[in-house]
């Protein structure tokens, strides 16, 4: 989470000069309570400052990309001790290999009238959009590779920037023109409505995948604990992650904007609260904020408001966390961004393409046998296009949790929807 300019270090370790740099680290876990503390403690008790941390959360698996610096001997070393760790069903460092990477940004900046004309030049220019527009503000989704993140952000940084939200990056392979088909990687996994269609996976493979254990179907990605004497039913399905005000007993998402010292251990430190007191996390997504040395974590708890009182209120007991808002109750924006890639044939590909046509998802990657889309929007967007691709045979999905910013406008989308306007 520390904002480290790009340099390469040499150090000398049993003689021979290694260099740090960053690393892209994929693991990929049975989801359990208290699943996310665990992984970020690994890297707080060695020291090292998670950059960014994106959770892909699906029923009861999880694909978490986590960039960290450090050596390739000691980030190996890492690497192996988020192997011990129980549930935890593969670990790799993905650094090393092709691959298509992806953040997602929202970024609030001054519109005065008289430069106004100027950023939407620069909107245009970097291909993003427009999410809420009001006198004084707009705020402008940003989807690319880290690099495209920078280079709008130091564009914008001259208009005066009041807020950002960031992804974690998101990463998955790229696949070899004329390679073998590898349709089932261990990935597929984490879409257990699919087994039905993977026929070079059967119960064997499967059972020796998870390591012959059967994984727990109670974890970060759904309520199954008690809290404060609320005894949370599993209302929430658990494949998309969502929770509505019809619910029972006032459980619903909450979206929590906390602004944290930018060291190492703090998202620990931060998890360790939701954790003890046995909050389940739905949805997370660390990245650097508007001001230099702060990170800004945005998270989806289910709970009732008056649970919530409490736990931000055990928030702010924190020294490294400088704010804490729960902005459920306000307008916001909010965005999620989805790396997919679906097994095609010659026939199969164009019926792909089509459809992510029709919800404006772009093709990043194409090979003999695999298209990889990408895909930005909100929560009920991601559900319909992977509803939509699961008859051909999802390969594997690389999701950042939900980013969320105030909108300036005051207009509530959710709250139109639906909704007829005279004519």
């Amino acid at each position: 989470m520390r904002n480290k300019k790009d340099m390469i270090f040499s150090i000398f370790y049993y003689g021979v000069v290694q260099m740090v740099r960053r690393h892209t680290i994929s693991v990929f876990v049975g989801d359990e309570s208290g699943m996310i503390n665990r992984i970020a403690g690994v890297f707080a008790r060695r020291g090292y400052n998670i950059e960014s941390l994106a959770v892909g959360l699906n029923r009861d698996k999880a694909l978490f990309t986590i960039v960290v610096c450090g050596t390739e001997s000691v980030l190996q070393q890492v690497v192996e001790q988020l192997q011990k760790l129980v549930n935890v069903i593969k670990v790799e460092d993905i650094s090393n290999e092709p691959q298509v990477e992806r953040e997602l940004m929202l970024i609030k900046v001054n519109a005065n009238p008289e430069y106004r004309a100027e950023i939407m030049w620069l909107v245009d220019t970097f291909r993003s959009r427009i999410v809420d527009i009001s006198e004084h503000f707009l705020t402008i989704e940003v989807t690319g590779d880290p690099g495209k993140m920078v280079a709008m952000q130091r564009n914008l940084s001259k208009f005066g920037i009041k807020e950002i939200a960031r992804t974690g990056k998101i990463a998955l392979r790229r696949e070899r023109m004329g390679a073998s088909a590898p349709f089932w990687r261990f990935s597929a996994a984490s879409y257990p409505d699919l087994e039905v269609t993977m026929p070079t996976r059967g119960p064997l493979q499967h059972a020796e995948l998870n390591g012959g254990n059967d994984i727990s179907t109670g974890g970060d990605v759904y309520p199954v604990e008690t809290s404060d004497g609320l005894a949370f039913n599993q209302v929430l399905d658990a494949h998309w992650g969502v929770l509505n005000d019809e619910d029972t007993n006032g459980l619903r998402s909450h979206t929590l904007s906390l602004l944290v010292n930018d060291f190492p251990g703090v998202l620990n430190i931060v998890t360790g609260v939701f954790a003890r007191r046995g909050y389940n996390i739905q949805s997370l997504a660390v990245g650097h904020a508007e001001v230099e040395g702060l990170s800004r974590i945005t998270t989806v708890v289910p709970g009732t408001d008056e649970s919530i009182s409490k736990l931000v209120l055990q928030l702010y007991k924190l020294v490294d966390l400088h704010e804490v808002r729960d902005i459920t109750n306000l307008p916001f924006a909010e965005r999620e961004l989805m790396l997919i890639k679906i097994a095609v044939n010659a026939t199969a590909r164009r019926d792909v393409l089509d459809i992510a046509n029709i919800f404006r998802a772009k093709a990043v990657d194409v090979s003999d046998h695999t298209v990889t889309l990408e895909l930005t929007g909100d929560l009920d967007k991601m559900v319909a296009l992977q509803r939509l691709l699961e008859p051909y045979g999802i390969c594997e999905v690389a999701r950042t949790g939900r980013i969320a910013l105030v909108r300036e406008s005051g207009v509530d989308s959710k709250h139109l929807r639906g909704y007829s306007f005279p004519l």
